[in-house]
């Protein structure tokens, strides 16, 4: 039996009952995000992406009595999601911003974290992705996100103890890109490694390319049109050990002034832009 545009659930949620309690701890607590098998999305773009693309969300929470946007009303229409009416002055302890009652919130599913998601493309310039090793901070996971996603990349892998991507500092980083492109997370290099050898051609292997200030080579002056898993380290130590043995080559970015680096989320989105120069040149000959 097919689904219905309507869902037939909907809920009222005038007290602080178990349902609130429950969204209310996916805000800041991964634990209960990881047990609960979601996460809660905050934002018109996001929210609008998440539909988009297919995320699975469970329910949309609008606030009680009060009139929607024809943007909300048609994703209460088109989304089979349960409807969640919410008294306001609950709403707004979910909302993420001071003095603003969102108009939708929504509990999304997570999804696995298996490689396999992350697509292999079988033309162009190929396989793009991103290794954020252990990252510290969900805000540089997100805008790391958000750069991969702008310039072209086909997924981003999180690897070790790491900050989480479904934070909501992460998800509101993103901008919605979280929804865009496959964000998997792993717990070691090694998986990585070998996913990647998997994937890779006799004449063409899967080339992992870490970053460092101390670097082989210019970014600008490697070759990244090829198969490419583009590593950026811990904020603050870098790509551990593991993964320097893994590389085939590090590139530095070059800088001047008085600045010592770069910030993590900010080296990505140099690499990826000069990955995405490189690939839109014409092919020679």
């Amino acid at each position: 039996m097919s689904r219905t545009v309507r869902r037939a659930r909907a809920l009222r949620v005038s007290t602080r009952n178990a349902s609130f309690q429950q969204w209310q701890a996916l805000l800041t607590n991964r634990t209960k995000r990881q047990r609960a098998g979601e996460f809660l999305v905050q934002g018109v773009r996001p929210i609008t992406l998440a539909a988009e693309h297919g995320w699975h969300i469970r329910a949309l929470i609008h606030p009680e009595g009060r009139q929607l946007s024809r943007w909300g009303r048609d994703l209460l229409d088109r989304v089979d999601a349960t409807r969640v009416a919410m008294a306001p002055e609950l709403l707004h302890e979910l909302g993420g911003k001071d003095g603003e009652l969102p108009e939708l919130l929504a509990v999304v599913e997570l999804p696995p974290d298996r490689l396999d998601r992350i697509a292999n493309p079988t033309n162009g310039s190929g396989l793009l992705v991103v290794v954020f090793d252990r990252p510290t901070t969900p805000g540089n996971i997100g805008t790391l996100v958000r750069s991969a996603d702008a310039f072209g990349a086909t997924g981003v892998i999180i690897t070790g103890h790491a900050a989480d991507p479904y934070d909501p500092k992460a998800v509101r980083a993103s901008t919605g890109s979280l929804f865009a492109l496959p964000v998997v997370r792993v717990s070691s290099h090694r998986e990585v490694v070998d996913w990647a050898t998997s994937l890779g051609e006799r004449d063409r292997p899967v080339e992992i390319v870490g970053t460092d200030e101390h670097g082989e080579v210019d970014v600008a002056k490697h070759d990244l049109t090829g198969p490419t898993i583009i590593l950026i380290g811990n904020e603050t130590n870098g790509l551990s050990s593991g993964w320097r043995q893994a590389c085939d080559r590090m590139v530095r970015i070059p800088i001047g002034g008085a600045a010592s680096s770069l910030n993590a989320a900010t080296a990505a989105t140099v690499v990826l832009y000069e990955a995405a120069r490189q690939r839109s040149r014409p092919a020679p000959g």
